[in-house]
């Protein structure tokens, strides 16, 4: 069999198992945006570990270490490019917006707003790929650079950011009862910016890392906390 199947990759494995999930409860039925939320995090969570238990096996071929990037890069646009846009489309699917659209005349006015909503969903897929595509073409370049002065940088915020932002938006939409769904979308867009601008973001440390997974943790606890509070 082609690959690998070691403890290395087990939670990338993982990772993509939940962002399909996500994607899978998010536009079958009546679309469950929530759900998506719930597995995002969970892809987070687990994207926040694999590298550092990659990186335990001291005996990887140079193979194993290529196949896990690939690996990654390919979930992250799973999880965090492609996820995320369908939550924000189940959201105006559960709200009857597409069907009504279609249904009924005096909608005929939102049409331009659905058509932007969905070109900003489409942007964001888009940046996130080529955000993706640039970190791996320019790791070298990176690590030479790691090596001169000791610091590492990312160029355009990173796509697994997404697994903080999105749920953060679903969380006080929760708590406020606030119809957020439009807000998600600015802020997909802004997002998709942040993703191709060339500004360079230093990558955390392990203090960094340890605060970004507390985070996570937080918001996850939040989630879960105001979801079953809500469906009581």
């Amino acid at each position: 069999m082609i690959g690998v199947y070691d403890y290395t990759v087990i939670l990338t494995y993982l990772s993509l198992i939940s962002g399909t999930l996500g994607i899978i409860f998010t536009v079958t039925g009546a679309g469950h945006p929530q759900l998506g939320v719930f597995f995002l995090m969970l892809s987070g969570i687990l994207d926040a570990f694999d590298g550092k238990v990659a990186r335990t096996k001291k005996d990887r071929t140079e193979f194993d270490k290529k196949f896990g990037i690939q690996i990654d890069s390919l979930t992250d646009l799973v999880c965090f490019g492609i996820l995320p846009v369908t939550i924000g489309l189940a959201q105006l699917r559960i709200r009857g917006i597409f069907t009504e659209l279609v249904k009924r005349k005096e909608y005929e006015g939102s049409y331009p707003v659905l058509i932007l909503l969905i070109v900003i969903a489409l942007f964001y897929v888009l940046a996130a790929m080529i955000r993706l595509a640039y970190f791996n073409s320019t790791s070298d370049e990176r690590e030479e650079q790691m090596m001169k002065t000791g610091k590492a940088y990312f160029v355009g915020v990173p796509v697994t950011s997404a697994a903080l932002v999105f749920p953060l938006v679903m969380i006080v939409h929760f708590f406020t009862r606030f119809d957020l769904t439009i807000f998600y979308f600015i802020i997909m867009l802004i997002e998709a910016i942040a993703f191709v601008t060339n500004i360079k973001v230093r990558k955390p440390g392990k203090v960094g890392l340890i605060v970004i997974i507390i985070i996570g943790l937080a918001e996850f606890s939040a989630f879960i906390i105001a979801y079953l509070n809500g469906s009581k």
